[in-house]
């Protein structure tokens, strides 16, 4: 089972008793997984259950009658489901609180339509009708009701399984019998229960001698064994899946009534066989009940052949009502078990696998009787045939031919193309599916295997290659079932090879994954430095001013003047600008299914328009069938964490440019520069975090999890391996980057963010000082070695300080006092160190609570690089101030 289906059977039986509150449905989730064991069902243990649970209930009779019910329909995983109701027996505090949940529930439903009742009065009759009156009344209307709903149902099944067909496919219209095959019921073989029979009233058969009795009652059994109303002996009507019975003249003799009574059941049988021949041989029941019906008639025939014979003895005198009896036992045993199967696969509606599931579970269950075995084995191999069928053409080439759907794989229309343009497209999962009732009992533990081994097929003849399985032969049912899982395995490893060996050496995936992880996880340093300083300029522009061609013409020239030009698959590389910075995009994604997704969904967009670097991210162009694997899912998570890693970079880049900024400093007094230190020290400081970071990011998580991946690649049997290995590498790239956890993703959002506020504050005091200095140069009047200044010269100093007031008129608020300087920048230092702590705090809880042990590397380094920072921002707050000042209080 998987987790999305656990996750809904939770939630559906939360609902169903009424629980609010609590922790919700995650809990038990994770309990059930981590707890589940499979549930092998066998007939001891169903028996064991049914037992325990009849003992503990008030009406032990109804609860066995409901369960022989269920069990005659093949409901699907009934033991299963009675296995855990015995379980429940027992936990007598798991009771008492279904108990108390189903006393509130009753109450509510009660409470709900004593609101809505309407009482009804039967209105009294001013006559009354004498029994023998009501009694024919009722089978009047029992004749008519019988036959018109009997016909009326089995014709509105028809239509909608036919409709059912036509819609599925309208353009192989389901062939239909001519309306006269069902409207002349004396074709179907069976009892017409329409007419009366004319009897002489005047002759009672009670009166007449006994040997002229037993006489007369062969006589009307031999009709009444082949469909056919006797003088004495007359069918009542069927009503709905009842079984045909029989009224027999009540002045008969007694011990001739016995014997009667005791061969009729085989002209039931008879009559149920020979309903269900004709109803089921029908083209919208499907291939396998048609074979079915098809080898019950071949039984018939011998049973006919039986009765021709005893008819020919009867006209010669030698048939007693004994011998009948004699030659009709051995009959007897094998009418029951058609009748039984007839009216079982009726019950339930079954065809295709349901069907067989039912003959093979009635083949296992006759163990001990080698003749009822023999008989049901007969049946079920008839059966079968043309499931297998469906079956070889899947396994063996890949093909669904499947008219009927009888068959446990169900195709599904969906386009393979729009596998790169769809984030929830789901090709590989939703083409092929398992239809769970329509799987044999027999196949149940090979359902995976054929599903897959169909798909694999399916693939590569999709790119135009046809395949046949070399190893192909007729599957045939046993009762061992090794024969036929030998040929499915044979077929899956054949699949198998053929699917992985097209990808990886023709269609070469592993190469593509390695020129993916070069632009998306960042692994060609020298092409993102050429592009960084390349794009630089235009990803500062607003997302809207920028033109896409352009950036596609600059990523163009970064790829061929580094070494990623070498990348065959380098074409391939697109530009994308996303509507939603990469924090946003991020907890959309985790708020998905959580309370806080409608909030997050419905959210106004922000006012402030994204700048191109926010935006900006790589897209891939992938075609089929490597779009199986890289698939838009896995390429959004490529992403993600591409953004990520780029923005941290362009941080980097920031806090470089400061430091190159700031190394002009050195030329301006000590009084000027001592303002510096402490910015400095934080700029240092973030560096390191920011450096850090993406060295823990690259070294520490991708590239160790690429080797995994690319090593597990290397050993994959099958591609669903495949598919696992590299979901899984994503996954854990993302979680261990910290992508996957809101708390941590916010507080390290706002790190960025104090940064990048920083190296903007810092660059606006950078060039205050320059402006600064660059007035009181200006206003000196200074000559040169030449001599004094000449007019020209003077003019353009006079043209500076013009435009050196009108930088400062415009940026009067960038320059403060020393103490208004020294605040913003401790400040900046007490928000970093707090975030920071707090960052560190968290890490050390999750990788202590959810064993995540990678990030504890994080602590570690940070840990040693923090108290290393205090001390080196201590010795430089020493070294330029006259006066030691204590250092920051970090803790």
């Amino acid at each position: 089972m998987s987790e999305f289906r656990i996750h809904h059977d939770v939630n559906e039986l939360l609902s169903l008793l009424h629980v609010r509150g609590g922790d919700g449905a995650e809990v038990y989730i994770d309990l059930l997984q981590k707890n589940r064991t499979p549930y092998v069902t066998t007939t001891v243990s169903a028996h064991s259950a049914k037992v325990k649970i009849a003992e503990y209930s008030k009406t032990p009779e109804d609860f066995l009658r409901k369960y022989d019910e269920l069990k005659s329909k093949n409901v699907r995983n009934l033991d299963p489901l009675v296995y855990l109701l015995s379980k429940l027996t027992e936990d007598k505090e798991t009771l008492l609180c279904l108990q108390q949940n189903a006393k509130e529930r009753s109450e509510m439903s009660a409470n709900a339509t004593s609101t809505s009742s309407t009482n009804f009065t039967i209105p009294p009759t001013s006559t009354k009708m004498s029994m023998q009156e009501l009694e024919e009344l009722r089978k009047k209307l029992g004749n008519v009701t019988a036959s018109s709903s009997v016909q009326q149902s089995a014709e509105v099944t028809r239509k909608m399984l036919r409709d059912r067909h036509n819609k599925k496919n309208p353009m192989q219209p389901n062939p239909v019998f001519p309306n006269w095959v069902y409207e002349r019921p004396a074709l179907i073989g069976d009892f017409i229960t329409g007419t009366s029979a004319v009897v002489d009233p005047t002759v009672a058969i009670g009166t007449m001698p006994l040997a002229a009795q037993e006489q007369a009652l062969v006589e009307d059994l031999l009709y009444v064994l082949i469909g056919v109303d006797g003088r004495d002996i007359t069918a009542q009507p069927v009503l709905g899946r009842q079984s045909r019975s029989f009224i027999v003249d009540p002045t008969l003799d007694m011990s001739i009534k016995e014997l009667v009574h005791r061969i009729l059941p085989v002209a039931a049988s008879y009559s149920t066989i020979t309903r269900f021949t004709e109803e089921k041989s029908s083209f919208e029941y499907g291939q396998v009940n048609h074979a079915l019906t098809a080898a019950m008639r071949t039984l018939m025939k011998e049973y006919l052949i039986l009765i021709t014979q005893l008819e020919h003895l009867h006209r010669q005198g030698t048939l007693s009502l004994q011998k009948l009896w004699f030659y009709i036992q051995p009959t007897m045993r094998t009418m029951e078990i058609l009748a039984s199967i007839a009216t079982s696969v009726d019950k339930g509606d079954c065809m295709g696998g349901s069907t067989l599931s039912l003959l093979h579970d009635r083949t296992f269950n006759y163990t001990g009787d080698s003749q009822a075995q023999e008989l049901c084995l007969y049946l079920t191999k008839a059966a079968s045939v043309p499931y297998f069928e469906i079956l070889e053409k899947w396994i063996y080439r890949g093909i669904i031919k499947d008219p009927y759907s009888e068959f446990m794989v169900e195709e599904h229309e969906l386009q393979k193309e729009k596998i790169q343009e769809d984030y929830n497209d789901k090709y590989w999962d939703q083409r092929y599916t398992i239809v769970q009732h329509r799987i044999p009992s027999f196949l149940q533990k090979m359902a995976d295997k054929i599903l897959s081994t169909g798909k694999y097929l399916n693939v590569v003849r999709e790119c135009g290659r046809d395949v046949t399985c070399p190893d192909a032969k007729e599957v045939l049912y046993t009762l061992k079932e090794r024969a036929y899982v030998e040929q499915i395995e044979k077929a899956y490893n054949y699949a198998s090879k053929v699917l992985l060996d097209f990808l990886m050496e023709e269609k070469e995936l592993v190469t593509r994954l390695r020129s993916i992880k070069h632009y998306f996880l960042m692994d060609k340093g020298d092409f993102f430095v050429h592009f960084m300083d390349l794009t630089e300029e235009e990803l500062k522009k607003p997302v809207d001013d920028i033109i896409p061609p352009r950036l596609e013409a600059l990523l163009e020239l970064a790829l061929r003047m580094s070494t990623a030009n070498t990348d065959p698959f380098k074409d391939d590389l697109k530009i994308d600008l996303m509507p939603h910075d990469v924090i946003t995009q991020l907890l959309r994604v985790l708020a998905i299914e959580t309370k806080q997704e409608k909030a997050i969904i419905n959210a106004d967009p922000t006012d402030v328009s994204l700048s191109g670097l926010e935006a900006f991210s790589f897209d891939y162009i992938v075609k089929w069938p490597l779009s199986l694997i890289i698939n838009r899912k896995a390429l959004t998570r490529y992403q993600m964490l591409f953004r990520h890693m780029f923005y941290c970079k362009h941080v980097e880049r920031l806090l470089c440019n400061v430091w190159i900024s700031n190394k002009s400093a050195k030329q301006y007094s000590l009084h000027s520069a001592k303002w510096f230190a402490a910015a400095f020290a934080l700029r240092q400081r973030m560096l390191n975090f920011v450096q850090n970071i993406q060295y823990y990011m690259m070294f520490e998580v991708m590239e160790p999890t690429w080797h995994i991946m690319e090593n597990n690649l290397k050993s994959a049997s099958n591609i669903d391996d495949v598919l696992c290995h590299h979901t899984s590498f994503l996954d854990n790239c993302l979680k261990d980057c910290m992508l996957t956890n809101p708390e941590l993703l916010k507080i390290f959002s706002k790190l960025m963010s104090v940064c990048v506020m920083f190296t903007n504050c810092m660059q606006r005091f950078t060039q205050s000082m320059r402006v600064d200095s660059e007035m009181s140069r200006l206003t000196l009047e200074h000559g040169t070695m030449e001599g004094p200044p000449t007019q020209s010269e003077r003019t353009d100093e006079a043209e500076k300080k013009r435009l050196t007031s009108k930088y400062l008129a415009e940026h009067a608020d960038a320059l403060q006092a020393d103490s208004g300087f020294e605040g913003t920048i401790s400040k900046f230092d007490s928000n970093f160190s707090t975030l920071l702590l707090d960052l560190l705090d968290k890490l050390s809880m999750y990788s202590t609570n959810d064993c995540e042990h990678s990030m504890i590397n994080i602590i570690y380094r940070y840990v040693l690089i923090y108290f290393a920072e205090a001390l080196v921002s201590k010795c430089l707050k020493s070294a330029v101030s006259s006066q030691p000042k204590p250092p920051l209080n970090y803790q």
